[in-house]
């Protein structure tokens, strides 16, 4: 099985069915730019080859070279309100003509209106803020503050997490991609599985997600100096839901046991399930979160780590001191999509579309058998193709060819795990576009059904 899953996880895989693709394309010019790439830049898993080549973006879509659109219900999670949103964009000129760089030494006016913003939306006293120019610059930030705040090096994280690619970043990660024939890796972390609610290792447990949240407090204890737990609080490549119970009680464990409980929701803020935090929905505070890909607005590369204010010990050490730290460009971005959010009540109509998205989905779930699971909130969601009597193996088959055939006729989104169809569309999106993907959806596994 390992074979299949390593090259069908993600959006790419080498299997036949890529040359299929590129074969349905049947664009001369795409096929001579996607080979220019193959030569000019480094291969790597997940990202080589590409699937096509993009000329422009607009809304909830995405336009290639020979002017095939895709709905785009991936977005590497940046597109909160879509591509090129023209509240935001106009922000972001208008700051290019003022001060479209600050250097370190300076601050300037969008960077504190920014952090103060971030401030005021978080409970409690998570107060003290630093930017970053990516998320996987905020998951190192909030490593070394937690050594500094604790003394202890050691961390809890949880197999099959990403918080990305950085050395330190696929220490803290669970995912084989990132880590194969690396080398040694940071010291002092310790992986535990991830809360399932669906064929999980401690499904069959009666205790629902409470064994894995008890297995923590195991690990904690039997280490006796584990200074941080990094989790993200929903698990956004595969839609991992974790119970009210388990969260009370993790935030109960790490209080206990005096471990700092770092939330990455680099993927899942701002909106993405109906909440502008994924926390919210559970009424725990983290001690430290994690911000980034939305938080650019779609256009520029911005995140953040909020801590405690209780935190700010760190003046005689350079926890991050990032070229682009104080980004004016990124702060009115990330300004501009956190005021349309609010002015325009996107969160409620996230909620809404929550409510449409799991009547529908459960509607397929009955209709077709080769779906197991289907779990989300507001507009998040994942549809596990695996259920007995069918295998995994014939069901990372069968995600394959959903995800063909939904490219095909122009919807894109990722496959997590091999058999996990993770639909996340832009917050914008309408409802008639909404039914126009499902469409394509039940297109997809009607034919996957009938080729096997």
């Amino acid at each position: 099985m390992s074979e299949t899953h390593n090259r069908t996880e993600g959006d790419i895989n080498l299997s036949s069915a890529r040359n299929q693709w590129y074969a349905v394309m049947n664009d001369p010019e795409t096929l001579a730019y996607l080979e220019e790439d193959a030569e000019y830049f480094l291969h790597q898993s997940l990202s080589t080859p590409c699937l096509d080549v993009l000329a422009s973006c607009e809304g909830i879509y995405l336009t290639d070279v020979q002017g095939k659109r895709y709905m785009d219900f991936h977005g590497n999670n940046v597109h909160q309100l879509g591509y090129g949103h023209p509240y935001i964009i106009e922000k972001v000129k208008e700051q290019m003509d003022i001060l479209p760089f600050s250097p370190r030494r300076y601050t300037n006016l969008p960077a504190i209106k920014l952090a103060k913003k971030l401030s005021d939306l978080l409970p409690g006293d998570l107060k003290r803020v630093l930017f970053a120019p990516g998320g996987t610059s905020s998951i190192s930030m909030a490593l070394k503050l937690a050594r500094i705040v604790t003394g202890k090096h050691k961390i809890v994280s949880l197999w099959d997490s990403f918080h990305g690619a950085s050395l330190d970043a696929i220490s803290a990660g669970g995912e084989l991609d990132f880590r194969k024939d690396i080398g040694p890796l940071m010291p002092g972390v310790e992986r535990i599985p991830p809360p399932m609610t669906y064929r999980g290792p401690f499904t069959a447990s009666g205790n629902g997600d409470l064994a894995y949240a008890d297995y923590l407090e195991y690990v904690i204890e039997k280490e006796g100096d584990i200074g941080a737990f990094v989790i993200e609080t929903i698990r956004n490549t595969d839609v991992q839901i974790p119970s009210q119970a388990y969260w009370t009680r993790v935030r109960e464990i790490c209080n206990q046991h005096k471990v700092l409980l770092i939330l990455d929701e680099i993927p899942i803020a701002f909106g993405r399930t109906g909440k502008m935090f994924a926390f919210e929905h559970y009424g725990i505070e983290p001690d430290i979160i994690c911000l980034g890909k939305g938080l650019g607005g779609g256009v520029m590369p911005m995140a953040a780590i909020v801590a405690r204010e209780s935190y700010n010990v760190t003046g005689s050490v350079s926890l991050g001191h990032f070229t682009h730290e104080k980004s004016p460009l990124g702060s009115v971005a990330a300004l501009a999509m956190l005021e349309y959010i609010e002015e325009q009540d996107i969160l409620a109509k996230v909620v809404d579309d929550g409510k449409f998205m799991q009547q529908e989905l459960e509607g397929l779930k009955a209709r077709f058998p080769i779906i197991g699971d289907i779990r989300g909130l507001g507009l998040l969601w994942g549809i596990e193709l695996v259920k007995d009597p069918f295998t995994k193996e014939k069901a990372i088959r069968e995600a394959e060819i959903v995800m063909y055939e939904c490219l095909k006729n122009g919807m894109s989104f990722k496959v997590s795990q091999g058999n996990v169809l993770q639909l996340s569309p832009p917050l914008i999106i309408t409802r008639e576009e909404l039914k126009q993907a499902l469409q394509i959806v039940e297109q997809a596994l009607t034919v996957a059904i009938a080729a096997h």
